[in-house]
């Protein structure tokens, strides 16, 4: 194989991965939008139907929070994967290191909100007993957020 050829696979490769990336990135973000637009109209109804206001508002954080997720999600794939292919410049493990701790993030905010508005609304149902299913979404989240900081310090390249 000759260089030429060798950069032509290089080209077609990045061509077709910068395709793929703008694809997944429009469906994100298109996914994002109607999931905001379904909020905006949960909040709506609810106001007009005169339904409990709280209720409302707390559906209305989860909804928004997976919003806010699947919005995250498509850049992270618009950043990392739009670009032309760069060899050697990155390895896998700095490229994670880069993109990981901002989704990570991003879902541990939205699971320990989740788990924050399930301990609400059983306290405010008086279901005290149900309360095991936030408090496993809130453990599951602190050993998440746990993960990321040790995967941020063991691939850590200034030790």
């Amino acid at each position: 194989m000759s260089f030429k050829t060798i950069k032509m696979n290089n080209s077609g490769a990045s061509l077709i991965r910068n395709i793929f990336a703008k694809i997944l990135t429009l469906i994100f973000f298109g996914l994002a939008v109607v999931i905001v637009f379904s909020l905006l109209s949960n909040i709506a109804e609810g106001v007009l139907n005169q339904k409990n206001l709280t209720e409302v508002l707390l559906s209305s954080i989860n909804t928004g929070i997976i919003a806010l997720a699947v919005f995250e999600l498509a850049l992270i794939i618009n950043k990392e994967y739009s670009g032309p292919i760069e060899d050697g410049v990155k390895d896998a493990v700095s490229s994670l290191r880069q993109t990981l701790p901002r989704f990570i993030g991003t879902v541990c905010v939205a699971l320990s909100l989740e788990g924050l508005i399930m301990v609400i609304k059983y306290s405010q149902l008086d279901l005290a007993g149900n309360l095991y299913y936030p408090v496993a979404i809130i453990i599951s989240t602190a050993f998440l957020l746990s993960a990321l900081g040790l995967f941020v310090y063991l691939t850590d390249i200034k030790k």
